[in-house]
């Protein structure tokens, strides 16, 4: 690998935990190239000349349609994850909550249905990245692990 072999730079990624009324979480089996079979939330890549809740409130339009509104996002997480090698990301985990709205599957090609699913009963197997904002959902301060 070369300095300026741009394929072998990590992406950053930005994604979301969304809570509605404290009890349950918006997910959904992945379909996509990596993760595929996990259950994920929302969230993807950020892009040039965006904030991360910008990055952040696109996706949600992109992935669960423009009906969907949340509370402002506040971010729980930036971490370095190679799990998914030869992807790397440095990811932005970010929670908001459900204010009204109900997910519409935006992208088939990329995930099977939204659900929300009660949080002391997550389904299996879990996105890592889930994982990790999961574990941060209580935490006074961000997990910062680079």
């Amino acid at each position: 690998m070369t300095v300026n072999d741009e394929t072998k730079r990590p992406k950053i990624g930005v994604g979301l935990i969304l809570i509605k009324n404290g009890t349950h979480v918006l997910l959904a089996q992945r379909i996509g190239k990596h993760g595929a079979g996990e259950y994920g939330g929302l969230g993807g890549h950020m892009e040039y000349g965006e904030k991360a809740e910008e990055t952040l409130m696109r996706e949600v339009r992109e992935e669960a349609g423009p009906e969907l509104k949340i509370t402002k996002p506040r971010i729980i997480s930036i971490t370095n994850v190679t799990k998914y090698a030869p992807k790397h990301y440095v990811d932005i985990g970010m929670t908001a909550n459900w204010i009204s709205g109900e997910p519409i599957l935006m992208e088939p090609e990329k995930f099977a249905s939204w659900d929300w699913y009660p949080l002391n009963d997550l389904p299996e197997p879990l996105f890592e990245f889930i994982k990790i904002y999961i574990n941060e959902l209580g935490s006074k301060h961000p997990l910062i692990d680079l």
